[in-house]
């Protein structure tokens, strides 16, 4: 019984913080949109990150390049990693609107939700042995290391250029689900309850 009483403690409280959660999401008029990419080169190097915009503000094309304030992207992280998945380095080329990378490069739809032509993320600040990612979403991605103060790198890793999207689920859809999954214990519950 001790039991019973637990999980409907469990599904109330879960049931208040689904209400405070889409209370806070209709209050909140701006409209982030978060979205993952992948990206494997040939040799098992692979680069991963995010970024996200405002669909409220934002065009159906999304054109950044260079240093300093983002006309549109609000962040954009990149992490590399090696064949064994061991860390090679992680870069927020974009934080807070502002880009950090002098050769930052990013193009995307936000109708097709995809990215396009010319693409350059990662290191770019001019420190030695930081990694960057470079080339044309499409035809050719490479993953590059700086190897000295004059701009020459060394390639590390490439493909044909493709790269791949998927879009981070928005909070009230988490939400929705678990609310939806509490539903069912609840119904099992109460077929317990009818056996007791």
């Amino acid at each position: 019984m001790k039991n019973i009483f637990t999980k409907i403690a469990v599904i109330a409280a879960t049931s208040t913080a689904l209400s405070v959660a889409i209370a806070t999401g209709a209050n909140n008029p701006a409209q982030a949109i978060d979205l993952n990419f992948n990206w494997l080169g040939n040799a098992g190097y692979s680069a991963v990150g995010s970024f996200s915009y405002d669909a409220a503000t934002a065009p159906t094309i999304i054109s950044e390049s260079g240093s300093g304030a983002t006309k549109f992207l609000q962040s954009l992280n990149v992490s590399f990693l090696d064949p064994s998945n061991n860390s090679l380095g992680t870069y927020n080329t974009v934080s807070g609107g502002v880009s950090q990378s002098d050769f930052f490069t990013f193009n995307f739809d936000t109708s097709t939700q995809k990215l396009f032509g010319p693409f350059d993320v990662g290191g770019g600040t001019g420190v030695i042995g930081e990694y960057f990612f470079q080339g044309t979403v499409g035809d050719s991605l490479v993953l590059r290391q700086d190897v000295n103060q004059q701009g020459t790198s060394t390639l590390v890793d490439q493909n044909s250029g493709s790269i791949h999207l998927a879009q981070v689920p928005e909070p009230a859809s988490i939400l929705g689900v678990l609310a939806f999954g509490m539903l069912g214990v609840g119904s099992t519950l109460k077929k317990k309850q009818a056996s007791c």
